[in-house]
């Protein structure tokens, strides 16, 4: 089974994207699921459901960040997928944690991201973007073909070895590349490992302490001065 992660900020067209790719890939008899990865609320999997007549789950985050939920529940949502018979398996993350990447070795990594959010957008976004095989880049329609050009460049500064796709996500225009490289991606393999190395410190905010103040706080701290440093044993 094929595994595909598309991550992205809010907005972007991720589920449009993975709409198109999933109609295509039913067209060509390929049986596909998809698996939905939010914080506190979608219903893209239902949509997809209705429309496509797939397999599809979800499942929230909630107190965690998607990335650390994404790490606990993939394996079990490949077996899920593999009961279904699905040779490709669509994950879409919620994919907010900028300090890390939701792509695992031997699947696809696709993040999507759309001209109309700055032109600096590429270097804001971290491994999401540096570690993604492919970026696909969506409303390429509203901006100017100077703010196109400038957008490709980012991206390439960050992340050099990426293919960029410019779609329509609205109409499915320009999907069938993404389709191809869906489809020569070798199968996903297990144990699967994430994508490069999570944070290194160990975050006293995401274990439930609120005070305010690096003084409250240990492990890796910042100062308004940015200096970095270790508090603690």
């Amino acid at each position: 089974m094929k595994l595909v992660i598309c991550a992205g900020p809010a907005t972007t067209g991720k589920t449009s994207v993975l709409r198109h790719a999933a109609r295509k890939l039913l067209e060509q008899g390929k049986q596909v699921a998809f698996f939905k990865l939010d914080v506190q609320f979608a219903e893209e999997d239902e949509e997809l459901a209705r429309e496509l007549g797939i397999p599809t789950r979800k499942v929230y985050s909630g107190e965690l960040c998607p990335d650390h939920c994404g790490v606990m529940v993939l394996g079990d949502a490949m077996e899920w997928a593999e009961r279904e018979g699905a040779k490709v398996l669509l994950v879409e993350t919620a994919g907010l944690c900028l300090r890390c990447s939701p792509y695992v070795d031997h699947g696809l990594g696709v993040v999507v991201l759309e001209a109309t959010s700055g032109m600096n957008l590429p270097l804001k976004i971290g491994p999401m973007l540096s570690l993604a095989d492919v970026a696909v880049v969506t409303k390429v329609d509203r901006v100017s073909q100077a703010e196109r050009e400038v957008f490709r460049a980012r991206i390439m500064d960050v992340a050099p070895d990426v293919t960029i796709r410019e779609v329509n996500a609205l109409h499915g225009i320009g999907i069938d590349p993404l389709v191809d490289r869906i489809l020569a991606t070798p199968d996903a393999e297990l144990p699967m490992q994430l994508r490069g190395n999570p944070p290194v410190g160990t975050c006293t905010i995401c274990v439930g302490k609120k005070d305010i103040g690096w003084q409250a706080h240990f492990g890796v701290v910042r100062t308004l001065e940015n200096q970095v440093f270790y508090r603690g044993e």
